[in-house]
């Protein structure tokens, strides 16, 4: 590796915390200077996706702190960029200020570094950060209810990422290095504390529930980065960890059928379409945990699409489907709503679809079952959209030149990121996934329209959920020891 690489990539990391203070100074250029950095993460990404050969830089030897940039990297960077710039279009004409957008940008920073470390103390640092940013973001509007639901968040997060921190202090003490390849010689306390932490941090299976409400309940934008990017940050690792260390892949693959099985099962009962959307980022997470070879292209069409569709509610003039369908809403507005339903339901022609069956392919026997009862619940739950009225004259917001920039980004780039897996497209490959969406359709125009159970909410409560994380600990150092 020549020191021109290793600089360019130190100042790449760097560059989001320098401009996004530098924002404050220049508060006229905050919108541009924040495009200008989402696009060159945007480049990076891409050319990591294109080239996926890794790279592996190490910095402060004595501390541990090394970075590995790869084709998984690549997709998670790339995934960041879109998402980024997308939620930057959409605010453009807002009344959003410096503040919002200096935090949007060192989030993104933040993200990113995460998507490049490989030692447990970088990622611990970096989701530390995000957690802050993200806080400040869902609290902009300064409306109690926001500040509640932002407050809320950074509890769990903080208490989520003391775990992790024991976990990498016995990491340390195990192997004398904060590595990630460390946690294969680690005790199994060391395992299960750093599993909670990031199972909380990106909103997996029961220790996840705190994601429905925070992402539900916060602006349209910010639930757009949130379940675009952020959990993602939680979610990365232990993709990571699954595929340098064989030992724990089976752990990374069963959170994932049970994480997608869960999310779903709220999703298809729920009729609040930002509950159906978080629900579903729940669930779509394990699709990117149950197979992590292929988890990079996944996160990708997975956070192109949830973007979208958090932006697409925004618009809508109800949260409550059976409004919905009593109200017809803009022929405009449907067909960007169907076309990302579509997506995230695996049709083809759109990069949810390559992302479902690449995923498929790469499942051992057991998960089989499991993944396909989920992959039929997500053609149950988007059904709720695309069998929605339309027809509605749309008023003068709708056509605000950010929202539909940033819906040709986000869509326009899982028409693009269909070519990344063209092998996609075989007879046999086409057929499942359309027998799998006209048998959701089918379920949902006979069953699921025509029920109304509302599934409890005790485990989102706040006083429950660290609680939770506790079980959850007790349930790991089980299944470490099986």
């Amino acid at each position: 590796m020549t020191l021109d690489h290793e600089t360019f990539n130190i100042i790449w990391i760097a560059l989001p915390l320098f401009v996004g203070f530098s924002i404050y100074l220049l508060p006229k250029l905050d919108r541009a200077l924040a495009i200008i950095v989402s696009l060159i993460s945007l480049g990076y990404g891409l050319w990591h996706v294109l080239n996926p050969a890794p790279m592996a830089l190490q910095l402060l030897d004595s501390f541990g702190v090394s970075l590995l940039i790869d084709g998984l990297s690549g997709f998670f960077i790339l995934t960041n960029a879109v998402v980024t710039l997308a939620v930057l279009l959409y605010c453009w004409h807002s009344e959003k200020g410096a503040f919002f957008y200096t935090q949007a940008i060192i989030l993104h920073g933040s993200v990113n570094a995460v998507f490049v470390s490989a030692d447990l103390i970088s990622v611990y640092v970096a989701l530390e950060v995000i957690s802050i940013a993200a806080f400040l973001l869902i609290a902009y509007p300064r409306t109690d209810r926001s500040i509640w639901v932002g407050l809320r968040y950074l509890f769990v997060s903080n208490t989520a990422m003391l775990f992790y921190l024991l976990g990498a202090v016995l990491v340390y003490q195990t192997s004398h290095s904060f590595s990630f390849i460390g946690l294969s010689k680690a005790p199994i306390e060391a395992v299960a504390l750093i599993f909670v932490g990031l199972l909380t941090k990106g909103g997996i299976f029961v220790s996840g529930l705190w994601l429905p409400l925070t992402h539900s309940e916060s602006e349209a934008p910010i639930s757009a980065l949130l379940s675009g990017v952020v959990v993602k940050t939680g979610v990365f690792p232990l993709v990571r960890f699954a595929l340098m260390m064989p030992e724990i892949d089976t752990l990374v693959r069963f959170f994932g059928v049970a994480t997608a099985l869960l999310g779903v099962s709220y999703a298809v009962f729920s009729k609040d379409t930002k509950r159906i959307l978080a629900f579903h980022t729940v669930s779509q997470l394990g699709f990117i945990l149950a197979a992590p070879a292929v988890g990079g292209f996944y996160a990708l069409t997975h956070g192109l699409v949830k973007s979208a569709l958090f932006l697409i509610s925004g618009k809508l003039p109800s949260r409550d489907i059976k409004v919905l369908k009593k109200n017809p809403i803009p022929t405009s507005i449907w067909v960007a709503l169907a076309i990302a339903s579509f997506s995230i339901s695996g049709f083809p022609l759109l990069a949810g679809f390559g992302a479902k069956v690449l995923t498929s392919k790469n499942l051992v026997p057991w998960q089989v079952i499991g993944m396909n009862i989920a992959a039929l619940g997500t053609a149950i739950s988007f059904a709720k959209f695309i069998f929605l009225p339309h027809g509605h004259k749309p008023t003068t917001d709708t056509f605000k030149p950010g929202f539909w920039l940033a819906l040709v980004v986000l869509l326009g780039g899982l028409v693009l990121a269909n070519g990344l897996y063209y092998e996609a497209y075989s007879l046999s490959n086409v057929v499942k996934p359309l027998a799998t969406i006209a048998a959701g359709w089918l379920a949902y125009l006979l069953i699921f329209q025509k029920i109304s159970i509302k599934l409890p909410r005790v485990a989102e409560q706040f006083d429950h959920l660290i609680g939770t994380m506790s079980l959850m600990l007790t349930f790991l150092f089980w299944m470490v020891l099986a």
